[in-house]
């Protein structure tokens, strides 16, 4: 398929699509700032999801979301906070999904949303 940018954006365009499909509101894509990077911002009923999206080709070298290492997770958390406080959304609740696809080819294999796949445990809660 290509380079693992080419590969990642392509799975972070199915993935918009799956959660449009599944009643999410896709809010940003790529939201980038000083602390770190998150795939996708969406607004699911009441709440503010963040997302990390993890494509693959196979399960071989194990799951897709083993990938998203406590580093990811600490710096997610700090974009979250600061894109909460930014766009004044801090009264309402957040969480953080990963969202795993497996492809073959150009076919989706799997599609895997893991809902909570870790928690925010208040200032330095790592």
């Amino acid at each position: 398929m290509g380079t693992n940018k080419v590969f990642g954006a392509f799975g972070e365009c199915l993935a918009a699509e799956y959660l449009s499909e599944n009643g999410y509101k896709v809010l940003e894509r790529n939201f980038c700032c000083r602390f770190g990077e998150i795939d996708i911002i969406a607004a699911h009923e009441e709440t503010i999801v963040f997302i990390e999206v993890k494509t693959r080709s196979s399960e071989k070298f194990g799951m897709p979301s083993e990938a998203v290492s406590l580093t990811k997770q600490n710096r997610m958390v700090k974009t979250a906070l600061y894109y909460m406080q930014k766009n004044k959304l801090l009264d309402y609740m957040c969480r953080f999904d990963v969202l795993e696809i497996i492809v073959d080819e150009d076919n989706i294999k799997r599609i895997n949303l893991i809902k909570d796949a870790f928690q925010y445990s208040g200032k330095h809660g790592y």
